[in-house]
């Protein structure tokens, strides 16, 4: 309980401009931080890279043009030169910014997606450089970003992904499976899509070097052993079923769930997705140059490491796909498809034909968990889980029943960004694509990926206004993101039951580096102490005392 009414006065000040949030109109605009996201992700459709690549592309991309940031700004750090390019405060302006940001994005693509050169010295021009610049100081805005970007793609190059070998596999992957022949019900089988025959895309990858975890196996070990054919073929059974009734009990909405989040060829693929949504909110929210440098940068850093978390697990387990399982477990047999009654020889996912199913094992989802990551980190840099965002799905418009699919224009809408990650997730069961173990068990993944990434970031950014530690009135929850209890580390989040009685309803227990503001519990007197507390955008110290039952009341805060 507050001890005194001007305290309580006090945060329902803060607290009250979120109330007309979503009410206002705001101008659509961009930073130039968006527009070479744009350019990476038209490059990305273009040329069409594996969905691992495509997370690697994206972090490099914002990290090269963080790196470019901090040097003009009085807290930031770079990733690779720390402070070392840092200019006075007078040269710390959005033009500096923006063109140090220009020549580092810029640099970095050309390394990236070198074919697509003539597309960037394009948006050069357009953003007004010159592309032939001299280049005489490693201080001059050109000179920060070109240094800022060559000492990423340095550390980068040797990061296992292969990049310089077109990230072919150093693994030595072999299928046990063949084309034509099932040796095991438990692992993946190669398909042939038209004239392709699958191999196994980027099989190595959990080898490559992350950005905050400390290995891609980091998490393996917490992960529930996928269903095994030979010791456990009722539940090997039972989710292939599963599989068969999603897809046999499609509606069009379903569908539409299924083929848009599907990503697939010429799209921006899974870790692209929420960097479109990430556009939507710098748009929403009216971002400056400084706020989506720094949303970029943690966004897609934290799909990186969830793609490394993902294909470590895919080649550990090998995990066989539902195509193949289902053929399996109902050899002989006619069973219902989206396609209506057909021999289970003849079943196949909700796809489009030049699909069918990915080129990787199943277990687990990179889906689940490159939106369960993206999702966590937008949810943990605005406050809030709040998205409020939508998209038309015309009628018609499937490419897997064109003309038909759906009858009538649909509309998916999200109010949360949790929302949107669990609609990803469940589309890959709808679609045939994924088990039910494989989309849930990246979810929880994907969530503790996105929090060890944040804290990572949170390390670079040193600006006490992303504490980590905020209340978001909307949905009356406390999130302590750094939690110091006997010098092990908790995401703590603690839900207003009336008064400022607070209760805990989450807690996770994680191995990252702390946060520079870290909250202390001292479990002798039952306090907790929140040095940096955000509200709103405003800071506060406060802190909490314990009740009985779990039960914490607020105690003192002090505006700083």
């Amino acid at each position: 309980m507050l001890k005194n009414s001007s305290q309580n006065k006090l945060l329902s000040k803060a607290i009250a401009p979120v109330l007309y949030f979503g009410l206002t109109s705001i101008v659509s605009a961009t930073t130039v931080v968006t527009q070479w996201n744009d350019a990476a992700l038209q490059a990305i459709r273009t040329t069409r890279p594996a969905p691992t690549v495509v997370s690697r592309a994206l972090a490099i991309t914002n990290t090269c043009m963080f790196d470019a940031f901090a040097a003009y700004d009085a807290k930031a750090k770079g990733t690779q030169l720390g402070i070392n390019l840092r200019r006075t405060e007078a040269e710390f302006n959005d033009t500096n910014k923006h063109k140090a940001i220009s020549f580092a994005a810029y640099t970095c693509l050309k390394n990236l997606f070198p074919s697509q050169t003539e597309s960037f010295n394009t948006l050069m021009v357009t953003l007004g450089y010159n592309i032939n610049e001299p280049i005489t100081s490693p201080f001059t805005p050109a000179g920060i970003g070109l240094a800022a970007a060559n000492a990423v793609i340095v550390f980068r190059s040797v990061d296992n992904s292969n990049q310089s070998n077109s990230y072919v596999d150093t693994s030595n992957y072999t299928p046990i499976n063949t084309l034509t022949t099932v040796n095991d019900p438990n692992h993946w089988q190669p398909l042939q899509i038209g004239s392709t025959i699958q191999s196994f895309v980027t099989p190595h990858w959990g080898n490559v070097t992350p950005y905050a975890l400390t290995t891609g196996s980091q998490y393996r070990s917490t992960l529930k052993a996928p269903a095994d054919y030979v010791t456990e073929p009722q539940r090997y059974k039972n989710q292939a079923q599963q599989v068969v009734d999603y897809t046999a009990n499609l509606t069009d909405e379903k569908k539409v769930i299924a083929e848009y989040w599907a990503d697939g060829p010429s799209s921006e693929l899974p870790p692209g997705h929420f960097v479109l949504f990430a556009k939507d909110i710098s748009t929403r929210d009216g971002h400056t140059i400084d706020q989506d440098v720094k949303m970029y940068f943690a966004l897609t850093n934290a799909v990186f490491d969830a793609g490394i978390v993902a294909w470590d697990a895919k080649r550990a387990f090998d995990y066989v796909r539902p195509v193949t399982a289902v053929h399996v477990a109902f050899a002989g047999q006619n069973i219902p498809s989206w396609q209506g009654i057909i021999p289970a020889a003849d079943w196949k996912p909700y796809q489009p034909a030049n699909v069918v199913t990915p080129s990787f094992p199943e277990y687990i989802s990179g889906h689940s968990l490159f939106s369960a990551a993206a999702a966590e980190t937008l949810k943990l840099f605005t406050k809030s889980d709040y998205f409020g965002s939508s998209v038309k799905i015309l009628a018609g418009s499937s490419k897997v029943e064109a003309g038909k699919v759906p009858a009538v224009d649909t509309t998916l809408y999200w109010a949360t960004f949790s929302d949107a990650a669990d609609e990803a997730g469940i589309s890959r069961r709808y679609g045939g694509i994924h088990f039910v173990d494989g989309d849930l068990e990246s979810r929880k993944l994907g969530r503790l990926v996105g929090q060890q990434a944040w804290f990572k970031s949170l390390s670079y950014f040193n600006d006490p206004t992303f504490s980590g530690n905020y209340y978001d009135p909307n949905t009356k929850i406390l999130t302590l993101e750094d939690v110091n209890i006997k010098g092990k580390h908790y995401s703590i989040t603690l839900t207003n039951k009336g008064n400022f009685q607070f209760t805990i309803t989450s807690s996770v227990a994680f191995g990252g580096q702390a946060a520079a503001s870290t909250v202390e519990y001292d479990a002798i007197k039952g306090i907790v102490s929140i040095p940096n507390l955000l509200v709103e955008g405003k800071l506060y110290s406060a802190t909490l005392h314990s009740a009985a039952n779990s039960i914490f009341s607020l105690d003192a805060v002090t505006p700083l």
